[in-house]
């Protein structure tokens, strides 16, 4: 088994805004960076096997502010990014609810399976995520690793590590820098 340190990215200004952010590659504001700084300070009496990020840039800006402080190289992976949100990315919640309430209805009541126009569905996600977790894992068996990452991809990898059903992963969401430590153990779940 395999201890992960989960982290989702510093404050962006978009975050400040409630924009669904998405792909979408937003960068951290100041107080991001702060917080990714204070959190690589906390993080500083552990030690790691590896630290890997999305490449997206909020998530490895704060990924690299840990990585120096804990002296650990950053490890861009792709399969760590946020959820596609397609063409809801860069409107707030209120402005997509107002525009599209079939569809978030549609999404309310189907989670797994009612991706956003042009978007990824929350099952793609928990397949992409599962995948990059064996992965990760498999190369580093038995290890602690720290994931730098995005709210809903991280609120997915707690449901699949955890065992709670992937419809409720927005209950399971993380606030910035906060960790969150579970366990891998290769993903037993079929989503």
């Amino acid at each position: 088994m395999t201890e992960l340190w989960l982290i989702r990215h510093g404050q962006t200004d978009w975050n400040l805004d409630e924009r669904l952010q998405g792909q979408t590659d937003v960068p951290l504001n100041a107080t991001g960076l702060e917080q990714a700084h204070t959190l690589a300070k906390q993080l500083g009496a552990q030690s790691f096997t590896a630290l890997y990020s999305s490449d997206l840039q909020r998530a490895a800006q704060t990924a690299r502010v840990i990585g120096t402080a804990l002296g650990l190289e950053v490890r861009l992976h792709p399969g760590l990014r946020e959820i596609s949100f397609g063409e809801w990315e860069g409107q707030t919640l209120a402005e997509v609810r107002a525009r599209y309430p079939a569809l978030v209805a549609e999404r309310q009541a189907h989670p797994l399976d009612s991706p956003p126009p042009g978007g990824e569905s929350n099952r793609h996600l928990a397949r992409r995520v599962a995948a990059t977790l064996d992965e990760i894992t498999q190369a580093h068996p038995d290890g602690r690793l720290l994931l730098v990452s995005h709210g809903l991809t991280l609120a997915m990898l707690t449901c699949l590590a955890c065992g709670y059903p992937l419809e409720e992963a927005h209950q399971h969401g993380l606030d910035n820098t906060l960790p969150r430590v579970v366990t891998w153990n290769r993903n037993l779940m079929d989503c």
